[in-house]
């Protein structure tokens, strides 16, 4: 999975760039039909292309009037979900998949991206391979280290396609782009595709806490996430409702009805497959219900005896030890290099007077921090101590917005990327707060791009024409765009999916109602500018690529 960053260009610097992608393929177009067609990693031309052929000498008689030769018209950029970045036309008949077609790969590590495409296409695996077939579909790496690894260029010519990349993710999305092109019996247009992601973070956040969802269906999500070239699914499986994954460290935690490691090693399995980067969530230290309930004197409570909800008392070094333990078991299970760890909404810190209502906190901040500290220094320590954990595992940390605390004497953790979901907590912060201080941020603004079953409180169903008309990834709050010189340090976003009243639709209600808004996100992420098409042009591109 790539964790390449770079900076995103905004519309002006982007509109240049593209005009360089332009000329580029241009030159390619022109390369390819003066026989370099090798830059794909082949040996030559198609020596069966008439093109190609000799014709042997013939006894002189008189010159036949010249057969009639098929003319094209120059071709048209292909229409994907999320859309190409550039596309050079040409004439000619472009490509489609046929009995007998083989995909060759230039370089072995691209073996599992030859083979996907060969089963879902029909056609042949042929492994790597150095001569030229017609309708051949060859991949490579192209060998360019300083190019963004999930960047691609798609050549289809004289009846073959050639798609390489830095990486192999980057080939792998070329091989997403042919597979929509030719969805339904389409064709993928002659010409030169390049196409790269605006943004680095693509995700896709699922609530299996409240809501149990099968690994079937977890499955199917990571499938079609794949084939929309979003690279993250993240899963929050702690929450006070319950425990969802087996645990072999705290067995006595988890729920009657939860993911077996078995399973979770295959979504895992199947989401490296696609290059998507599966980011596990066990929030702390509020949302601890179902640790709470078999640790119940783990609890926190206030100065009158009353239990807080969800939340376990940060003064007690046991509450860490059981976290740490967690954290450190499901290391093994999800070795992808993010990390999610929550630190959102803790109940200590949502009353009036921390300090006087949590006396035992605040005696504990004082001792670890000094005579001026409180319950947001101890939490902050806490939140600290939790990235400590998952780092020294390679993982880098996230946690929500509202887990960082202004005022305080200790401050999180520089590497700490803020998840920003909303801005309606007590001391709520604007994300240019955070954005000022230097730190990056990944957008789950709740506004747009949380799909809470049930629609409580003051959240609605998010629409997909909601998404593509209003939202980009500097709109993190509210709907307000923050500074484009901010750009840089948004990462990217997530959709995410929370079960609240989890009854209120069953699994397959629930993927017909992200289906549309998955893709608008997609689209935006991939693309921040604002789409070409209208919502209508949209909505019946997805419905025919289904």
């Amino acid at each position: 999975m790539s964790q390449h960053r770079r900076r995103a260009p905004d519309s002006q610097e982007r509109s240049v760039r593209r005009g360089a992608l332009l000329i580029a393929a241009a030159v390619v177009v022109f390369g390819v039909g003066l026989g370099l067609w090798a830059s794909g990693g082949d040996d030559g031309p198609d020596r069966t292309d008439s093109s190609a052929q000799v014709t042997p000498s013939a006894p002189a008689s008189p010159e036949p009037s010249p057969s009639p030769t098929r003319s094209y018209p120059l071709s048209q950029a292909p229409r994907t979900i999320p859309s190409v970045g550039a596309h050079t036309p040409a004439r000619g008949p472009g490509w489609r998949p046929a009995r007998g077609y083989r995909v060759v790969v230039g370089d072995a590590e691209l073996a599992d991206e030859g083979k996907l495409l060969a089963g879902e296409l029909g056609l042949t695996y042929a492994g790597e391979k150095g001569d030229v077939r017609a309708g051949d579909v060859r991949l490579a790496l192209n060998g360019d280290e300083g190019a963004d690894p999930e960047s691609y260029a798609m050549t289809v010519r004289g009846g073959r396609v050639a798609i390489s990349g830095p990486g192999e993710a980057g080939v792998f999305y070329g091989t997403r782009t042919l597979k929509q092109e030719v969805h339904g019996g389409g064709t993928a247009p002659e010409g030169v595709v390049r196409d790269e992601p605006a943004k680095p973070r693509r995700g896709f956040m699922l609530d299996i806490a409240r809501k149990p969802f099968t690994a079937a269906w977890i499955e199917d999500r990571v499938r079609e996430l794949g084939d929309l070239k979003f690279n993250e699914l993240g899963l929050h499986f702690s929450d006070d409702q319950g425990f969802r994954i087996e645990s072999d460290t705290h067995p006595e935690i988890v729920s009657r009805t939860r993911l077996t490691k078995a399973e979770v090693r295959r979504i895992v399995a199947l989401a490296e497959s696609r290059h998507i980067t599966v980011v596990p969530e066990i929030d702390s230290p509020g949302h601890l219900g179902a640790v709470i309930a078999a640790h119940p004197d783990l609890q926190l409570r206030n100065a009158n005896g009353v239990a807080a909800e969800g939340a376990v008392d940060i003064s007690d070094p046991d509450a860490a030890s059981i976290v740490d333990d967690l954290l450190g078991e499901y290391a093994e299970l999800f070795p992808g290099g993010q990390w999610h760890l929550g630190g959102d909404e803790y109940r200590a810190l949502t009353v009036s007077d921390p300090e006087a209502s949590y006396p035992q906190l605040a005696g504990a901040a004082r001792e670890a921090y000094g005579a001026g500290a409180g319950v947001a220094d101890l939490a902050t320590g806490w939140l600290n101590d939790r990235a400590d954990t998952v780092r020294a595992h390679d993982r880098a940390p996230r946690a929500w917005n509202d887990g960082f605390y202004t005022g305080t004497s200790v401050k999180a953790a520089d590497d700490l990327v803020v998840a920003y979901w909303t801005g309606k907590e007590i001391g709520a912060r604007q994300p240019v707060e955070y954005l000022r201080a230097g730190r990056q941020l990944v957008n789950y603004n709740d506004e747009f791009l949380y799909y809470v079953l049930g629609q409580p409180q003051t959240f609605v169903y998010p629409t997909g024409q909601r998404i593509y008309e209003e939202w980009t990834p500097r709109v993190v709050r509210g709907t307000t765009a923050v500074a484009a010189r901010y750009e840089d340090q948004i990462l990217g976003g997530s959709f995410a999916v929370w079960c609240d009243l989890a009854g209120a639709q069953t699994e397959a209600q629930v993927a017909a109602g992200i289906r549309l808004p998955l893709r608008a996100t997609v689209q935006k992420l991939w693309d921040a500018d604002r789409p070409e098409g209208s919502w209508g042009e949209f909505r019946e591109l997805a419905d025919r690529l289904g």
